[in-house]
């Protein structure tokens, strides 16, 4: 039987490794940059061209290369960064196994232009799928200049799996961030499709932060500052009013390279307890300085995966310097031993407006009147009360049993159906709770009523027992529904503002919002840029101007948590503006106009759930009722 194991040849073993290394241009983007840097550049320049398909290229001051080093540079494993095993356990640079520029050159079309200061001329390499083309001297200025096109020219499976170009990007993005960050003493550049979207000179790392992530972080930015034996760490968190719905701006770096960690993650998520509502995430950009031996950097082939010998004392330290720096500034709740503290009020409840109790007397009350019950037994005029609270509980019961939920069962009848308004996070029903879908005929709807108007709820009678309704879910349902049917046919009706609003807004967040231009215009939003501001000129109609901000961040917040077809934005901004608009809205008390209401909302599909799937409709059986007495 003859062998059967051989050698790769290089073409094949470098697209292997290709796969590894580059998996979408955002790679080939990290391992240049990385590159430059490594090459002592003060000044990198990055243009992209679709998003990477057509074109990526580096152009920086750095020392540059050698005729023989440049034609080098493309073997496998050919690197000037390590010697020996042991150099591995004390790396200072970002890139070190030699694997990139042949990975890159394997599956794309790479010229290379370099020159050495003390060169009168440079280099120019041109290499197509590991096959050098040409190599001839050239005249260019120092330092190296990579053109790297039509990446995955000879993949044609992985070229097909990449995502739009807007996805595809906004990867190339967060590389960006990742490398200028650390090193914000590097001026940068990026162009995208000859649009200039960063322009960063050198500048502290306060400045810089703020000119990657916008204006927003100026004066939100807590410093964090710690050094011991193990770790020296420095670095900035946001404060709580910047937090997000999404993991955005957290960054960890060691040794200037980016990194992700679930552990150290929790550790400031600990140091912020108590401090920020459930499901939100502080920003932080934390920058950790370890001796090298005691880190292992070569984990994954794309880096950010680190090993670390002393974890769980760096998380203790990572924990109590945030929670430092944030008592400092006042964020964190002093210790004080003789401070009262039954006053303090949670964080949920600090933005509520404070009601003064009411207090009730029953001036006919006569404790020496007594009267027999039913029963037999004596009692007090006023023992109705008693008997009330009992009524309150078990109608309370009943209203959990309907779907409700048990947040009814702290708050008496008075208190529920005489609030005008109800906290929208209290009665948050999850989508969890599922109920059989309430469907009436027109004859049981006709035969519904009178109807109670109380708060935001409608009650009304029908022969199986009492139907509960939210008017302003209710609303914003049969509001959703006419966009929606009216958004796919003409453009929703605009509404010209008289003074534009404005909103800060950080790259990945302008380029989020572009993304969807057509879509966003098509609803009813007008807009104009300057620099990192939103100046908003006309809002949907029906939306509110006092909703129109938070609406606009609920979607920013959206629109960064996926990749969202035509239907899906539509859905995202129109459940958003229907939310809006049923905030101002006041059903009229009069049953004629409550009975054409009810009557519009049965005639939706969906009338048991709002467009955010929150609780609409419920109904009170005769069974539940009587349990009452």
């Amino acid at each position: 039987m003859s062998d059967i194991i051989r050698l790769l040849p290089d073409h094949v073993a470098n697209q292997i490794a290709a796969g590894e290394v580059v998996q979408r241009p955002a790679s080939v983007v990290k391992e240049l940059v990385e590159n430059s840097i490594d090459a002592g550049a003060t000044k990198i320049e990055l243009y992209i061209k679709d998003a990477g398909r057509t074109l990526i290229q580096i152009v920086d001051n750095g020392k540059g290369m050698s005729p023989l080093d440049a034609r080098m540079c493309f073997e496998r494993h050919a690197t000037s960064k390590i010697a020996h095993a042991d150099d591995l356990f004390a790396l200072k640079t970002k890139g070190f196994r030699g694997e990139a520029l042949a990975s890159i050159a394997a599956i794309a079309h790479v010229t290379l232009q370099t020159k050495r200061a003390d060169d009168e001329l440079g280099t120019k390499i041109l290499i197509e799928g590991t096959e050098v083309i040409s190599q001839e001297p050239a005249q260019c200025p120092v330092g190296c200049n990579f053109e790297i096109k039509n990446l995955f020219f000879n993949v044609p499976a992985r070229r097909n799996f990449l995502k739009s170009d807007n996805v595809e990007f906004k990867h190339i993005i967060d590389e960006f961030e990742r490398v200028v960050l650390p090193h914000h003493d590097i001026a940068f550049r990026l162009v995208h499709n000859d649009q200039e979207i960063y322009h960063l000179v050198p500048a502290p790392l306060r400045k810089r932060i703020v000119d990657v992530f916008g204006k927003k972080f100026g004066d939100n930015l807590v410093p964090v500052t710690e050094h011991t034996d193990i770790v020296a760490l420095d670095g900035f968190v946001g404060k709580p009013e910047v937090a997000k719905k999404s993991r955005g701006e957290q960054f960890l770096f060691v040794n200037n390279r980016f990194f992700k960690d679930t552990y150290f993650n929790h550790a400031i998520s600990a140091a912020f307890e108590h401090l920020l509502p459930s499901k939100l995430f502080p920003g932080y950009f934390l920058f950790l300085e370890v001796d090298p031996k005691q880190i292992d950097v070569n984990v994954h082939p794309t880096k950010t995966e680190i090993k670390f010998e002393e974890d769980k004392a760096i998380y203790s330290i990572i924990r109590s310097a945030v929670r430092l720096g944030l008592g400092k500034f006042n964020i964190t709740p002093t210790l004080d031993f003789d401070r009262e503290s039954e006053f303090d009020l949670p964080v949920s409840m600090l933005n509520q407006t404070p009601v003064a109790p009411e207090i009730r007397v029953d001036k006919s009350y006569n404790p020496f009147h007594v009267q027999h019950t039913r029963e037999g037994q004596f009692s007090g005029e006023n023992s109705n009360s008693a008997a009330a609270s009992t009524k309150n509980n078990a109608f309370s019961s009943a209203l959990n049993k309907a779907g409700f939920g048990s947040q009814f069962q702290s708050a008496s009848l008075d208190e529920l159906w005489s609030s005008e308004t109800v906290n929208e996070e209290s009665v948050n029903h999850q989508t969890e709770e599922k109920s059989v879908q309430i469907d009436l005929d027109i004859e049981t709807l006709r035969s519904i009523g009178p109807f109670i108007l109380k708060g935001s709820f409608v009650i009304g009678s029908v022969p199986e027992g009492l139907l509960v309704i939210h008017y302003r879910r209710a609303y914003e349902r049969m509001l959703y529904d006419d966009l929606m049917r009216g958004f796919f046919i003409n453009p929703l009706a605009s509404q010209q503002l008289i003074f534009p609003m404005e909103k800060v807004m950080s790259k990945q967040e302008q380029l989020a919002w572009n993304e969807h231009e057509k879509t966003l215009s098509r609803i009813g939003f007008n807009w104009s840029w300057a620099d990192q501001e939103l100046h908003i000129d006309g809002i949907p109609q029906i939306l509110d101007e006092s909703t129109v901000l938070s609406c606009v961040d609920k979607i920013l917040e959206q629109l960064q948590m996926g990749t969202l077809d035509k239907g899906e934005i539509a859905h995202t901004v129109l459940s958003q503006i229907a939310f809006g608009g049923s905030m101002s809205f006041k059903l009229q008390s009069n049953q004629e106009a409550i009975s054409d209401f009810i009557a519009r909302l049965f005639e939706s599909d969906e009338h048991t759930f709002s467009p955010s799937g929150k609780r609409i409709i419920a109904q009170i059986t005769n069974e539940q009722l009587i349990q009452l007495f």
